[in-house]
């Protein structure tokens, strides 16, 4: 008799031991996912990575990487720091514990996670330290690489793993960038219950709302995978002919760099898809995709180890993988092998709290169909149409203008690794008006990802002054470039009216 099967009850049976198997999959995946992947982390943008190009892998690679390169894993950090947190203050554990626990930690932070972060540090709790309005990275891949927690401890349970999502993935993230872990966190609940990588992948696109950019960049990859079965490169070419035009990340916007969770996501399923169950295949398909090749194959492997059980995992991706188990991962108290028993332990809590049922020798857990979240969308009528270039310290007043309904100035005030509690005092006036009064901090933990922002404009000309009202010697607040937005796209061919001002 198998261990796991569909009761005619509409109740998942599973044994402890298989459940446990599958948890300790799902961890040890994404490690291993995101050892692999960890050299080619955006070195390949808007490219694929070529077959003839190696990617290392030998006995004892895991656990020097683990050791030497502790900052590689922050999607296993990242995950642990709420893991954390559900263990000292239980399930019910506000958002509010987790926000501050995140945003408090030691580790950098980049893109959604960092703009999140300096919100949450300055008052801004969620859902509104996410908000793409106050966060303009609100649809970069950030949440997706942290919800393998959410599907996890929700075995079987993808609307319970949402509702974890919702509350945890909008610290950081809106719109398609809270879709990105929705929908990967769905992945791993059914993970449990089905053996079928193509039944994992439709069935958790239920959970996403069909007129978000997100379910339509995902159904095209489920659509082409059916059209080019055995050739995932066309599939790629496919997503990058559609779906690459970054709008939201100042990094990615004019830019081959892409850290958006629409396209990341759409790598990872990719891999799954293409992998056909193979370990190997699918870790190696996920990572040649390029762009966040170390995430991606992490969340693969996560949602593909979960399916398989960790026993099932192949011998040669688990070389080390023993050696390392009992090492905490960097700005944790937390390893691998705590975490195998942490996460079942949280799991059995969440299935009967769900209305599950834990005995000695079975698992049973209510079938859940996985139902549509809401639906938001970022970025609403917000193009990016032109880009002012400045390059140079702000001294004291830097002024520009331009036409359009909304601008980000880019810049860096922080240096890597600082802890100097320093903050110029800035204030931005958009068209005489006092806009805002922000601190800038130069410690790289606790920095502004951009200088400031504004996209809801009324379309028209517009003024920005920035002011800095404490300049300091030795300490520089650089300005870097300014993009322009619009509330509608320019065509190719309007970009020459655009500059003569005819637009």
């Amino acid at each position: 008799m198998s261990i796991v099967s569909l009761a005619q009850t509409k109740m998942f049976n599973i044994t402890p031991a298989a459940l446990q198997n599958k948890i300790k999959g799902g961890w040890a995946g994404q490690t291993i996912g995101v050892t692999f992947g960890g050299p080619m982390e955006f070195r390949y943008n808007g490219t694929m990575i070529n077959s003839y190009q190696p990617v290392t892998w030998y006995d004892g690679y895991l656990k020097k990487t683990m050791l030497e390169n502790p900052g590689l894993y922050d999607d296993l950090y990242m995950d642990l720091t709420f893991v954390e947190v559900f263990e000292r203050e239980g399930l019910q554990a506000p958002i509010a514990s987790h926000a501050k626990a995140y945003a408090q930690a030691g580790y950098a932070l980049w893109h959604a996670n960092q703009a999140g972060r300096y919100n949450i540090l300055n008052g801004m709790m969620p859902p509104a330290s996410g908000h793409w309005k106050n966060n303009p990275h609100a649809d970069c891949i950030d949440y997706q690489i942290e919800c393998d927690f959410a599907g996890l401890m929700s075995p079987a349970m993808p609307n319970a793993a949402s509702q974890i999502s919702d509350q945890i993935g909008h610290i950081m993230n809106y719109g398609d960038g809270y879709y990105g872990g929705v929908y990967l966190g769905a992945c791993y609940t059914l993970a449990f219950v089905h053996n079928d990588i193509n039944k994992i992948v439709n069935e958790a696109l239920k959970t996403i709302p069909a007129q978000s950019n997100y379910y339509k960049c995902i159904s095209d990859v489920i659509r082409w995978h059916k059209q080019y079965p055995n050739d995932w490169r066309k599939t790629w070419l496919e997503v990058q002919n559609k779906w690459s035009d970054d709008i939201g990340c100042p990094d990615g916007v004019f830019a081959p760099f892409n850290i958006d969770a629409t396209v990341n996501s759409a790598y990872v399923v990719i891999g799954l898809l293409y992998g056909q169950g193979d370990f190997g295949k699918t870790v190696e398909i996920a990572t040649r995709c390029g762009q966040d090749a170390d995430c991606n194959p992490s969340s693969a492997a996560g949602i593909l180890g979960t399916m398989l059980g960790y026993d099932k995992i192949p011998a040669y991706w688990k070389l080390g993988l023993k050696e390392a188990e009992d090492i905490d991962f960097k700005y944790t108290t937390t390893s691998l092998n705590k975490v195998y028993e942490i996460g079942y332990r949280h799991a059995l809590k969440n299935i009967e709290m769900h209305g599950g049922k834990v005995s000695a020798s079975q698992i049973q857990i209510p079938i859940e169909a996985p139902k549509a979240v809401r639906f938001e969308q970022s970025f609403t009528d917000v193009y990016p149409v032109d880009r002012i270039w400045v390059n140079k310290p702000l001294q004291d007043e830097y002024s520009f203008q331009f036409e359009g309904t909304g601008f980000v100035v880019k810049g860096e005030m922080a240096k890597w690794a600082s802890l100097d509690p320093h903050a110029f005092d800035l204030e931005v006036y958009v068209d005489g008006a006092l806009m805002e009064h922000v601190k800038l901090p130069v410690s790289f933990t606790t920095r502004r990802h951009e200088v400031t922002w504004k996209y809801d404009l009324a379309h028209g000309k517009h003024n920005v002054k920035l002011k800095l009202l404490n300049p300091t010697a030795g300490y520089d607040c650089k300005l870097a470039d300014i993009l322009i937005y619009q509330e509608k796209a320019i065509r190719v061919n309007d970009q020459k009216n655009y500059r003569l001002g005819n637009l």
